[in-house]
This record gives C-alpha cells, structure tokens and sequence, in this order.
C-alpha cells in the first residue's frame, strides 16, 4: 500500500495554466498520476494539456470528483486558493507554493479547524517538494525516476535532502512505499507526527525515514510521539549541525530560536527515543540498510 495518493487518486491542479503549473502537470501525467482537471479563475470552459479547466474549485470537484488537488498559485492568492480548495470538499491539498507568508498560514490553519476530525482536509506544505507514491503516483515536483517502491516510508522537511535518500536507497535495491515532503516553512500544514501515524497504519510501510532540520519542535515532538506509539523502527537525520545560532540558514524554518532548535539537540533526542540516527547525509542508505538487516525474521523490502 501507499499512503495519501496512489494510482486511482483523482487529482486537479490549481493554477495549472502557469508555466510552473504546466511543466510540473505534464511530469505527473506521464508519471501516471490521475489528473483529471485544472482551475484557473477565468478560463473555465476550456481544455489544457488536454484536461478540461474550471474557473472554481466547487465547480471542478462537482464536474470531475476529483478529492486531491495541488497548488502552484503565486504566494500572495495561495491562501485563498488552499482555503477554497477545502471548501469545495477536497481531502488532501498538496501546496508546492514558496515564500506564503506566515501570517497568511496563520489564518488557514485556522480555517482548516473549524472542520470536524473526520472532514478535515489534510494539508501537505506549504514551500514542499510534494508526495510520491513510486509507480503509482506523483504529486509534487520530485524527480520520479529516483524512487523504487518498496517498505519504506521518507517524511522530510527538505525537498533535495529526500530525493538524496531516495536515490541512496534506490542503488541499494531498497524501496518506497510513499515519500512526503512536509515543507521547510515554520508554519506548515501537517506534521511528521500526522505522517508518522499513517505510516504505522499501513501494513506495507516495514520502516520510516525522518528527516528534520534545524528551528521548530517537530522533530522532538515526533521523537517523544514515536517512542510511545510505533513499533516499525524509524531511522532519525537533523541537518544543519554547523547552523549558528539566531541565523536563518536558507528558509524561514530553518533558524535556532529556542533550546532543542539545534540539530544537535535533535539528534540526541532522536536517540533517547529509540530512534537510529544517521550520522550524515551521505550514509542515509547505509543507515536504513543496516536497520533493515537487524530487524528479526526479515522480509525483502524491494
């Protein structure tokens, strides 16, 4: 299994007529990822890339069924654009979108509340890489040819530092039930501990790569969340080691505000968790090949 997306997800994409939006549009559907419509305001009626466009998300979910949209929409309409997908009914929305501000994140997770449990949309990103179920999915901007499905789940903070695990994992013959790229954004619309809790669900996933970074609790947070609540082992990486303090250090989330901000407070309470760290970027698939062999009585995980 997969989690969020696989094969039959109907998916449409805000803002595909954009050139980011078609570029990216063309890479899902030739992944095979099921695009079934786009919305752009103003050009409803008309087709693109072959697909059919809607001038609202309502509109589009009614005519399609679509339950999966992404968004490539400029940062300043992206807000609005998250918070009518999820009024339209939409279950998942994936925001690749950089630079949103967080006073505008503010105010959609705060509308994303005001939904029950059980109807509340799940929200990936924003300023993210996407997700990828391999062979059956691509919801993102990743590079789909890097990932072979397999047992293990990645969540990461970092877009380029998830596709290195991928590919380290790939030439060691070890694959990827589903891949999620959280976002680096201080503000981001789901955590580790909303995937993490998927991933000890499906029967499929064996293990999970975290990766983390500097700024923010969510690492310890899904430290503390995992000790108590996953029996799959999960293999633990913090970037940013040599990160100075109170210096952001490439996006908004990623600065040292607090004690247990640092990557290497991180490791360590990674590693008082339970977790398996790996001690660098370049030894992610030695790592969860070496946490794979250990594991009792087995099973092939390509």
């Amino acid at each position: 299994m997969s989690i969020l997306i696989d094969e039959t997800t109907p998916v449409l994409v805000q803002g595909m007529t954009g050139d980011k939006g078609t570029f990216h549009t063309k890479e899902m559907v030739a992944y095979g990822t099921n695009v079934v419509g786009g919305v752009t305001p103003g050009k409803g009626g008309g087709t693109h890339l072959g697909l059919p466009l809607f001038n609202t998300m309502k509109e589009a979910v009614k005519q399609t069924g679509g339950t999966t949209s992404i968004t490539f929409v400029a940062p300043a309409f992206c807000a609005d654009a998250i918070m009518e997908a999820a009024d339209a009914g939409i279950r998942l929305i994936c925001s690749i979108t950089d630079g949103i501000p967080a006073q505008d994140m503010m105010r959609v997770k705060r509308y994303l509340m005001r939904y029950p449990k059980d109807r509340r949309p799940m929200m990936v990103g924003p300023n993210c890489a996407g997700i990828i179920s391999p062979d059956k999915a691509m919801l993102g901007i990743m590079p789909g040819h890097i990932y072979l499905q397999g047992k293990v789940g990645i969540i990461s903070r970092s877009g380029t530092l998830g596709y290195e695990a991928a590919s380290q994992l790939k030439a060691k013959g070890i694959g990827i039930t589903t891949s999620v790229g959280i976002g680096g954004d201080p503000i981001n619309g789901s955590s580790f501990l909303d995937h993490l809790a998927l991933f000890e669900e499906d029967p499929e996933t064996e293990a999970v790569l975290m990766i983390g970074e500097i700024g923010g609790p969510q690492e310890a947070e899904a430290s503390a969340w995992i000790k108590d609540n996953m029996a799959k082992p999960v293999i633990g990486f913090v970037a940013g080691l040599t990160a100075p303090k109170g210096r952001r250090m490439g996006h908004a989330g990623a600065i040292i505000s607090a004690a247990g901000d640092s990557a290497a407070e991180k490791a360590e309470i990674m590693r008082s968790c339970g977790l398996t760290v790996a001690p660098n970027p370049s030894e992610f698939g030695a790592t969860v090949a070496g946490v794979l062999a250990s594991r009792p009585e087995r099973r092939a995980f390509a």
